[in-house]
């Protein structure tokens, strides 16, 4: 059975993590805050406490999973600091995950996010795609579909896992 890490397990996430179990995956989904990580658990997902803008704190999670999904299209905070998320911590993300098990790399390239930011990080998964020969898969439909949102992430999932 392959292990999704969820990185952004909040109301998206946990409806993913949610559909991706039903699937039959095992599913471990992150939260920035101690707080949330009992909501996490009750999705039948496995807790972790980390967080995206500090990389050391998300590695060790990465540990037997297969797709890691990075959930960050809907971030809010300061401009530079969500604009981080998608470019340089994505990008030292994606060059970290080749010494791990993870086979495929899952980026939400839509949300209210800055479409500037979010345009750049589905390059960086892309480029990573080709130079490291790791399935990846965009979730391009905008989280205020729901239904299309979930849809096109769990077919994201599906198709990183199948390459």
């Amino acid at each position: 059975m392959a292990r999704v890490l969820v990185v952004g397990c909040g109301c998206r996430g946990g409806e993913l993590a949610i559909a991706l179990l039903e699937r039959g995956y095992a599913v471990r989904g992150t939260s920035r805050r101690r707080v949330r990580l009992g909501e996490i658990e009750a999705l039948g997902a496995e807790p972790a406490l980390a967080d995206p803008d500090r990389l050391a704190t998300l590695l060790p999670n990465l540990e037997g999973v297969s797709a890691l999904c990075w959930l960050m299209g809907n971030a809010t905070g300061e401009p530079e600091a969500v604009a981080a998320l998608h470019e340089v911590r994505l990008e030292a993300l994606a060059e970290s995950l080749v010494d791990t098990h993870v086979r495929g790399l899952v980026y939400e390239a839509a949300g209210t996010a800055d479409p500037a930011a979010l345009a750049r990080g589905a390059e960086i998964a892309t480029a990573a795609q080709a130079a490291h020969r790791m399935p990846v898969a965009l979730i391009e439909t905008p989280p205020a579909d729901h239904a299309g949102w979930l849809a096109d992430a769990v077919r994201a999932v599906d198709e990183v896992l199948a390459a």
